[in-house]
């Protein structure tokens, strides 16, 4: 059965009609690489660190829609285990923004059943971040809708090496043998093990490549690009990311 969502109507986001996605052919796992939002800032004329604060309205804005249109896991990429070498300004209100998110938003969230995870390496990120982060988990850890994944700190080559050395440990104990070592046991030392992999990517800004990102799980998710920053993407653009899966094939290696 089609799905129509009107969209809220407001002076930067028009009313679009709705292109009627089927609500039996959603994607489980969107993963989204939320990029150009320096860019967006730099062609106004504003500081990066403003392109960031808008983003955060638009990650509230998508949520929903994922959750509205049936979408099981949406994991954003907030900050990768690159994002160090930025200034030190904007590193230290990037970290500020889940904070931020959380402290405003958690309420809602925890009303549309949605739970709060991450992805990364959590343990270096900022005490404040971390504080915030936990909090949210807990508070939404009995809830059974909408997975908001948040990667923090997130790099898949790391996320692949420290798997290598956990199987390697494994093997190196007594516990494993080589011979049982395959794709399925790989997974479950990579942070996702509990989550489906994704079905749908999508990059914003004009970028197509991946950065670091999912580079395993992504093996067979269809890739969506778009030229729109951040800040500018709405749910007409989501909607047309999933309207687009929805007329693709896939085969999986097969014919």
């Amino acid at each position: 059965m089609p799905i129509k969502f009107p969209f809220k109507k407001d002076k930067k986001h028009p009313r679009t009609e709705p292109l009627g996605l089927e609500e039996s052919h959603i994607p489980k796992h969107v993963a989204i690489i939320m990029d150009g939002n320096g860019r967006w800032a730099k062609n106004r004329g504003m500081p990066r660190i403003a392109g960031h604060k808008e983003g955060m309205g638009v990650v509230k804005r998508i949520v929903r829609y994922a959750s509205d249109v049936g979408v099981k896991v949406l994991t954003l990429y907030a900050f990768s285990t690159e994002n160090w070498k930025r200034p030190k300004n904007e590193v230290d209100f990037l970290m500020k923004l889940p904070v931020d998110f959380l402290s405003t938003y958690l309420p809602e969230l925890i009303e549309r059943n949605v739970q709060v995870r991450t992805i990364g390496d959590f343990d270096v990120l900022p005490a404040h971040t971390q504080k915030a982060v936990k909090e949210a988990m807990e508070k939404t850890k009995d809830n059974d809708g909408l997975i908001l994944n948040f990667a923090l700190n997130y790099g898949s080559r790391f996320e692949m090496v420290h798997a290598v050395k956990q199987i390697a440990s494994k093997v190196q104990q007594g516990e494993l043998d080589i011979s049982e070592i395959d794709e399925s046991m790989f997974s479950q030392e990579l942070y996702t093990s509990e989550l489906i992999e994704p079905d749908l990517l999508i990059r914003t800004s004009g970028e197509q490549r991946l950065s670091n990102f999912l580079l395993w799980q992504l093996a067979y998710a269809e890739f969506w690009f778009t030229e729109v920053y951040w800040p500018d993407f709405d749910e007409s653009h989501f909607e047309k990311a999933l309207y687009d899966f929805q007329n693709r094939k896939r085969r999986f290696g097969g014919v």
